[in-house]
């Protein structure tokens, strides 16, 4: 194939990937699928799925099971594992597992200081990242000063900051109000990034996530639309994945 036309390598491949941990508990017994460039998928699944330990294979935090997960074309492993975690961003659920520094201009610099960017590059990725997650008045703030909301948007940033590949959010919209919930929609949806979103929240799935991933007993158990997959009553049941009382999955239209 001409290289001009050639498609670019999928933001994330999981081929086959099984994993143990050292107690026996087999966690994920072969998944696969595949995320192209710039998409939005939600990872559904209970409790015990296998969620977090697949949402740790994709940067290398675990290893040492079968199968492979690739990143842009690279393999995670030992050999590019230092681009891999610059490609992976993972915001985790609570912000202050991530935020540590005495301002929010400087812990959003850690991570690209640490790279080793420097001077006005530095600068440059700090204040694109607090403007991307609407945080830039806020740069010199203390972020235990900051609403919980605002230290989420904030540990959004440290990740995009690295300029990543994928960025990767464990249950983003838990203990939100409704307005910072309807906030960090709106950043979600003007990243120019791939996106998989791990979740409980069905109907933020529904709004940002045009595709879901149904992750049950360490397997990928349906790959769809997630307006599909959330009226597939049947499915729903299986998997224990439940519906607020009222929600009508329908009546939504679906984020861009």
């Amino acid at each position: 194939m001409d290289p001009v036309t050639a498609p670019a390598p999928a933001s994330l491949e999981v081929s086959g990937l099984a994993f143990a941990y050292p107690d026996g508990h087999q966690a994920l017994f072969g998944v696969d699928f595949r995320i192209a460039r710039g998409e939005r998928v939600a990872l559904l699944g209970p409790n015990g799925a296998g969620k977090t330990t697949l949402v740790l294979h994709l940067n290398g935090i675990l290893s040492g099971g079968s199968g492979t997960v690739t990143v842009a074309g690279l393999p995670v492993g030992k050999r590019h594992m230092a681009e891999i975690r610059q490609k992976v961003g993972i915001v985790f659920q609570d912000p202050d597992d991530q935020l540590f520094m005495p301002t929010v201009r400087e812990d959003v610099a850690f991570g690209p200081a640490a790279a080793g960017i420097r001077g006005t590059a530095l600068q440059e990725r700090v204040r694109t990242a607090l403007e991307r997650v609407g945080m830039l008045d806020f740069a010199d703030r203390p972020p235990h000063h900051l609403s919980f909301g605002q230290r989420r948007r904030v540990a959004v940033a440290t990740v995009l900051a690295m300029e990543p590949e994928i960025l990767v959010l464990d249950e983003p919209s838990s203990n939100l109000d409704p307005a910072s919930r309807r906030e960090l929609a709106d950043i979600l949806r003007s990243l120019d990034v791939t996106v998989l979103m791990v979740t409980h929240d069905l109907p933020y799935a529904l709004e940002l996530c045009p595709r879901s991933l149904v992750l049950s007993e360490g397997v990928i158990a349906a790959d769809a639309p997630t307006g599909e997959l959330l009226c597939d009553e049947e499915l729903m049941r299986t998997h224990r994945l439940e519906l607020p009382f009222g929600f009508a999955p329908k009546s939504v239209t679906m984020g861009a």
